[in-house]
């Protein structure tokens, strides 16, 4: 039986981010994903036209009926559309706490297009990152929120720094716990632009996780996982090329 990996996100109709992005990840990396839905997008590869939450109470009938009945090893959360989803999730983890929880602070699409209102980055703030072992924002996200610092003083284990938005030859991520900086790793930038990196990464954190990584050791399969899946990049579309998450198919 392969590790059980719970995902809570929004729909992408393109199959580069969103919930699609987390299921094939999961598959991808020998991992059975349950999912449960927390948005609904209209979007394709050059950005988000538009959000819609779905309700809070069919958030959580989604995970308490497939909780009731699978024994998960993660839990993954990525948009989760409203603040009351938000709630609603951090409820759930805290009903499975020993359970570990990767967070992606999705507060925009790679294009900028705007997934989180203001109430949805206090909620996660308040809420969801104290249930964290993991919180994997990029920088812009990190800013937003109050920087590594502020998020490990909340409660989470874990915050993992992106640079995917620096202007610089290599990606740099940083790994921090409350002791500071756990290691950093760094990747060669890539060309062009990319859709569903962030949940391609946090996904592969969980799926690791759940086959009994420590942190370390998911954090760094996991950055190699998605940068070889980025390198075979797919292109279905006029804008953002797609993690290849099958790569090792072709």
């Amino acid at each position: 039986m392969p590790p059980i990996v719970l995902t809570f996100a929004a729909s992408d109709p393109t199959g580069g981010a969103g919930v699609q992005a987390d299921i094939l990840t999961l598959a991808a990396l020998g991992c059975h994903p349950l999912s449960v839905l927390t948005g609904l997008t209209v979007q394709d590869t050059s950005g988000v036209e538009h959000l819609e939450a779905i309700a809070s109470e069919l958030v959580a009938r989604q995970a308490s009926r497939v909780l009731a009945e699978s024994k998960v090893a993660a839990f993954k959360a990525g948009v989760l559309a409203s603040a009351d989803n938000v709630r609603a999730v951090a409820a759930i983890a805290a009903a499975h706490a020993e359970v570990p929880l990767v967070l992606d602070p999705v507060l925009a699409s790679g294009r900028g297009d705007a997934l989180a209102s203001a109430a949805v980055s206090s909620a996660l703030v308040e809420f969801l990152v104290p249930r964290a072992i993991v919180v994997t924002p990029n920088t812009l996200e990190a800013e937003r929120l109050g920087g590594a610092k502020r998020l490990l003083e909340l409660g989470c284990r874990y915050v993992l720094v992106t640079g995917t938005h620096a202007d610089t030859a290599e990606v740099s991520n940083r790994l921090y716990s409350a002791s500071g900086l756990v290691r950093e790793d760094r990747w060669p930038r890539l060309p062009g632009s990319y859709h569903g990196s962030g949940c391609t990464l946090a996904s592969a954190i969980a799926a690791c996780l759940a086959k009994g990584r420590s942190v370390e050791e998911a954090v760094r399969e996991a950055q190699d996982f998605t940068w070889r899946s980025l390198a075979a990049a797919l292109r279905t579309g006029a804008g953002q090329a797609l993690p290849n998450r099958f790569f090792l198919e072709r």
